[in-house]
């Protein structure tokens, strides 16, 4: 992190370790982009738990459990790029479910109020 920091247009790339506790302000970071939306994967043993308690409560596992979590993460995500009042920067989100899914309106109405630009597919 302190060769990113330290170093003038660097690229991070990061996995699920860097949607939290990534504090970087100012000019070194002004780019973040999701390439996908931020699911726990339901096979992991605690997860695939998780929502199979969800399930016997009667409720319905992907729109209860997997949707507000990665809702969360999501937000924790666009939250890396503005960490003091004078950052500003953009936030990519590449994974077309946002639009196409019917659960996606959820995921951009939970984000701060900001600028929002759609870029269309062309062909």
């Amino acid at each position: 992190m302190d060769r990113f920091r330290s170093t003038e247009n660097a690229v991070l790339f990061g996995t699920s370790s860097f949607w939290q506790g990534i504090d970087v302000q100012g000019d070194a970071l002004r780019n973040v982009i999701i390439v996908k939306l931020p699911f726990a994967v339901p096979d992991e043993p605690i997860i695939e738990a998780r929502l199979e308690a969800v399930e016997r409560a009667g409720g319905n596992p992907f729109m209860d459990y997997s949707v507000p979590e990665a809702i969360i993460k999501l937000k924790q995500g666009f939250g890396r790029l503005i960490r003091s009042k004078s950052d500003k920067g953009i936030v990519v989100i590449l994974d077309s479910r946002v639009k196409t899914k019917r659960y996606g309106r959820m995921f951009l109405d939970s984000l701060p109020p900001c600028r929002v630009v759609e870029v269309g597919r062309k062909g």
